[in-house]
């Protein structure tokens, strides 16, 4: 392997990737991350960091807490994933991208331990930022869980603060198919004497985060209890919302370029663990705060979270891919006037389907697609599905196909939405950038 491209076709095509293959590549341990790690030097026992974990939403808050301690001056490592376009997205320092030189060279030096580990994608991509934010000695790096939170490979940190977003069902042959199984899950993160944010209170979840927190002495702060939202609007350059700090009896407006509504509740946590990491001496002015808000997506590079991606044809794409998820869009498209909905619609076969058609407005029309992966439900397969829920349109073959098909039938005042998973909108993005 002597390319960038070579190596990246290696990691796509010889490790076992979820986002391709599913449940059969995920390793439900953590023992070829410590033993890749130790063979590391053990990187990310070398940087502070803060673990985010959840449903909905951690993506999103992942991208505000980095923003916001780049806007401060901190040099900051960002892990997340999936990634829309580029390899490169899951790892940056300050918004910027993981150099190709650098991946190239981590799977050329470690070729033979990979060879031996046989670790997952994930696994390998989780070692390979690790190692990065330590050589780059960053001041502190927001590690976003994969999936679930205590098998999930990033697992191996000890945060100075942990987070918890929304949590719903998704990944329930996995994590488990109530909502209080999956909290467990993600209450995985949760070190001992170290402090948890919550996002969302839940009924269903928040016994198990309080009891979990208690047995391992983590202090726990639910957000709402801390901050709440007293009047939102939107503004020209994004969503603005007045927040109240309800402990302190103090308000301040902010404005954010994440701009779906669901945010609300993402920011909520995102303030309380800027409040966490004051406490531990991170040195965060209302400036800055505010700065890292209003900047979060340009600076860190953020994509596919209620997008608008044009506005003749108007059109919005969000990565939304579960029954939480679709509500949240729902939600947006009620705050917004237009004529006729066109929904170009794709989605993964090991999702509830079920869950997230009967939800979708009856009256769009739609245009049924499918990603380019083996888990991907077929066009035809979908459409015909979504018929039994009175959804009714026609399936393509490809995405482009049926976004342009949606752009014929556009007029002046209708909308057209993007959406059903995470891939149909990397591949629309993808498409349209090269």
């Amino acid at each position: 392997m002597k390319t960038y491209a070579e190596v990246i076709a290696y990691l796509y095509d010889r490790l076992p990737m979820f986002t391709r293959q599913g449940a059969k590549a995920i390793r439900p341990d953590l023992e070829r991350t410590l033993l890749f790690c130790e063979a590391l030097g053990n990187p990310h026992k070398r940087f502070p960091s803060v673990h985010v974990a959840g449903t909905n939403g951690k993506g999103s808050s992942s991208h505000m807490l980095a923003s916001i301690l780049a806007a401060a001056g901190y040099r900051t490592g960002l892990y997340t994933s999936p990634h829309l376009i580029d390899f490169r997205e899951r790892i940056r320092i300050d918004g910027r991208m993981i150099p190709e030189a650098f991946v190239k060279s981590f799977v050329q030096r470690h070729f033979s331990l990979i060879e031996k580990l046989k670790p997952s994608f994930f696994e390998v991509t989780v070692c390979m930022a690790f190692d990065y934010f330590a050589q780059e000695e960053v001041d502190v790096a927001i590690i976003e869980v994969g999936l679930g939170g205590r098998l999930d490979s990033t697992n191996i940190i000890d945060p100075l603060v942990s987070l918890i977003t929304n949590i719903g069902l998704d990944h329930v042959d996995l994590l488990g198919d109530t909502l209080g199984e999956i909290a467990r899950e993600k209450a995985g993160i949760i070190k001992p004497y170290r402090p948890v944010v919550i996002s969302e209170r839940q009924s269903e979840t928040e016994p198990v985060f309080r009891r979990i927190a208690e047995e391992r002495q983590s202090p726990s702060y639910f957000a709402d209890e801390q901050y709440r939202v007293t009047q939102r609007s939107r503004v020209v350059n994004g969503l603005e919302l007045a927040v109240e700090h309800i402990r302190e009896n103090t308000s301040r407006t902010f404005v954010l370029d994440l701009t779906g509504a669901y945010q609300e509740k993402n920011l909520l946590g995102v303030l309380t663990v800027v409040d966490r990491l004051r406490e531990k001496g991170y040195k965060i002015n209302d400036s800055q705060l505010a700065t890292g808000l209003r900047d979060a997506a340009s600076r860190t590079g953020l994509k596919g979270r209620w997008q608008t991606l044009n506005t003749n044809p108007w059109t919005i794409c969000d990565t939304a891919h579960n029954e939480e998820g679709i509500r949240a869009v729902l939600q947006n498209m009620e705050g917004l006037e237009y004529n006729a909905l066109h929904v170009v619609l794709g989605a993964m076969k090991d999702k509830d389907l079920s869950s997230m058609l009967a939800l979708l407005p009856k009256t769009a029309q739609y245009y049924f697609c499918a990603p380019d992966m083996p888990r991907a439900i077929a066009s035809e397969s979908l459409c015909q599905l979504a018929a039994t829920f009175g959804l009714y349109g026609q399936p393509f073959a490809s995405i482009e196909q049926a976004v342009c098909c949606a752009e014929s039938a556009y007029r002046p005042g209708d909308l057209i939405f993007i959406g059903g998973s995470t891939f149909v909108v990397a591949e629309l993005l993808a498409n349209r950038t090269t």
